[in-house]
């Protein structure tokens, strides 16, 4: 007979206590640590290895030119290394109502009508509802098959009848399996599944994709072990009042972590964006007021133009305002103790507020001498050239120095038409001719000058 044992556990972090604590000593989190109780057999059997494969070389090692495949997106493949591999686990997670589903109904039409066996696993919907989105998404292939159920056990069982190619699970914190008496959603049940999923994803050879929820935080639902046992984590962002999504990696054995994907949602699905560019600034006007920069970002192998936007005024605290949207706090902080130290601006007695339109958020340094130029231009009210792209990082000397990809972010630059460019003058010499005007800069000074038209 089992003997059945009783902990506590948090449902934030994971955190497992023999005795109820109000308080999560590992996350801080308060009320989170519920009770579960899991059976253990006292005469457990032998473990059975499922995969006696030999050991071998590295250089032995042949790679299939199969072994990875296209989910009919562009924009998905280059987040996932130019596509799904066959056995890989990968965790799709987004805010509730963002459109994850919605990705993954699309892709899996995708993949069908390339004739690979697709087992949809919907534990939150009936097979109906998952036919109604189907229809108004217009997909519709005789591989895809649709699984109501929230049973992992019998998802197993329909893998070994059906034996498809691809396995999707919508989601992971609605399965649950039998071995452990907690409740679907908990850690126990989130672990035990995603473990036996994996098993099947790697001994099999079948790719398995599992749609994940995140917490208010901004966290994935579950253990942190979670994101640790999957191959790839991506992250599906955006405003749901606004169409525009934005597709992240956050890890990725396959590939790069700092590609991104662009998507648009319309009443027919996502569409995907081939211009992010021309998306970011299609709301932007030539009457461009002043605070309003054009800056050239990059982000893992494609450079962006984004409008980054400053508010400067008079505040009415104490201690002024520092907010920022889109970009790093601590970073403005130090490009407003720049701007007071060696431009001489007096930004002690004003609120301060910055924001990067389109919901991107930018992380990298060369994107500083725009903020920088936004706040200035604000501060003096005068109005930054609407024809001139901003490129460069702010050294605490009030120095320009040289970013990464100058050419592609000077090619996206002229391919929007833009007229000119300020670049540091730190570059190395540019490779190429080029129909924009260049304007090498050396510090923040001579680039305040080159860029600012006159009212």
């Amino acid at each position: 007979m089992g003997k059945v044992k009783t902990k506590w556990v948090c449902q934030n972090c994971g955190y497992e206590s023999a005795k109820y604590i109000g308080k999560c000593p590992d996350c801080g989190s308060w009320g989170t640590l519920t009770e579960e109780v899991e059976v253990k057999q006292t005469n457990p059997k032998q473990s059975i290895i499922a995969d006696d494969s030999p050991v071998c070389l590295i250089n032995e090692i042949e790679i299939k030119e199969s072994i990875k495949f296209s989910t009919g997106f562009e924009e998905l493949d280059r987040v996932l290394g130019e596509g799904l591999v066959q056995g890989s686990l990968v965790l799709l997670a987004g805010d509730p109502g963002i459109g994850k589903s919605t990705l993954i109904l699309q892709t899996a039409g995708n993949i069908c009508r390339k004739g690979k066996k697709l087992l949809y696993v919907c534990a939150e919907e009936s097979s109906s509802q998952v036919k109604l989105r189907a229809q108004r998404l217009n997909v519709n292939s005789d591989n895809l098959y649709v699984y109501s159920q929230t049973n992992l056990e019998s998802v197993i069982n329909q893998i070994d009848n059906i034996k498809p190619q691809i396995l999707v699970i919508d989601s992971i914190q609605s399965i649950y399996t039998s071995n452990i008496t907690s409740s679907s959603g908990s850690v126990s049940q989130i672990r035990e599944c995603t473990n036996s999923l994996m098993d099947i994803a790697k001994n099999k050879n079948i790719t398995v994709i599992i749609i994940g929820h995140v917490t208010k935080d901004g966290n994935i639902a579950g253990p942190k072990v979670l994101e640790h046992m999957v191959d790839t984590v991506i992250y599906f962002e955006g405003d749901k009042y606004k169409s525009q999504r934005l597709l992240r990696s956050i890890k990725n054995r396959f590939g790069s972590t700092n590609e991104i994907g662009v998507f648009n949602m319309v009443e027919n699905g996502l569409e995907e964006v081939t211009n992010p560019s021309e998306l970011f600034m299609k709301e932007r006007t030539d009457n461009a007021a002043p605070g309003s920069v054009i800056i050239a970002t990059n982000e893992g192998t494609r450079a962006l133009l984004v409008e980054v936007q400053a508010l400067v005024g008079a505040t009415s605290y104490p201690s002024p305002r520092r907010v920022s949207t889109g970009t790093e706090f601590n970073r403005l902080l130090q490009i407003i103790a720049v701007l007071e130290k060696r431009i001489g601006l007096n930004l002690s007695k004003h609120d301060v507020y910055v924001n990067v339109t389109g919901g991107i958020e930018i992380d990298e340094p060369a994107a500083d001498l725009g903020i920088a130029l936004a706040i200035a231009t604000c501060y003096r009210d005068v109005i930054v050239d609407p024809n001139c792209v901003i490129i460069g990082e702010i050294s605490l000397s009030g120095e320009i120095r040289n970013v990464s990809n100058i050419e592609k972010r000077i090619y996206e630059a002229q391919k929007l038409g833009f007229k000119k460019v300020i670049v540091p003058k730190q570059n190395k010499r540019l490779q190429g001719s080029y129909d924009i005007q260049i304007i090498e800069v050396a510090r923040l000074m001579d680039a305040i000058s080159a860029c600012v038209s006159k009212i």
